[in-house]
């Protein structure tokens, strides 16, 4: 996975990610990058909002909007643990919330997940990418933890312009 491609990709991606000055507008742009990189089906983007204890997400491919407390489902999960979580047989993990694949009419197989920390080392949002293929793996969280470093600042950045919006 790490070569000089792999590189100049990403600081291509980088250069991009600049010019998106919003969430509805970031957001696809990093879903669609990680799951090219990482070979997964979908991501999702979950944000983090604190004062209503919940995860919602915009960026659910094909889905309008998902919003789940923030102690239920493997995302959830993650948040608390502060780490990545593989789950390579959901409807054997207890954490996974298999009626939102009822809702949404899609089959999850495979999910993994991982924290987006702000500057403050407070989480942000979880990324969540669904159904590869072989399943996922180190690699992939390696590559997960890496790139939610990478894009935490344009996160923590939107956030705090919309804050200041409102």
């Amino acid at each position: 996975m790490q070569n000089k491609n792999t590189y100049a990709k990403l600081s291509e991606f980088g250069r991009e990610l600049l010019n998106k000055k919003s969430l509805p507008e970031g957001l696809p742009h990093i879903s669609k990058y990680v799951k090219n990189v990482i070979g997964a089906d979908r991501c999702s983007i979950f944000i983090y909002d604190h004062d209503k204890k919940e995860l919602w997400t915009t960026l659910a491919d094909k889905v309008e909007k998902i919003v789940i407390p923030s102690n239920k489902g493997i995302v959830g999960h993650t948040l608390e643990a502060r780490k990545p979580v593989i789950a390579n047989d959901v409807y054997s993990n207890p954490y996974f919330l298999s009626e939102i694949d009822t809702e949404t009419g899609y089959q999850t197989k495979n999910i993994v997940t991982a924290p987006i920390f702000n500057s403050k080392r407070e989480i942000i949002g979880i990324m969540e990418l669904l159904n590869k293929d072989a399943g996922f793996n180190n690699e992939d969280v390696k590559f997960m933890i890496f790139f939610s470093h990478y894009v935490s600042g344009f996160l923590e950045l939107i956030n705090l312009y919309a804050e200041q919006d409102r």
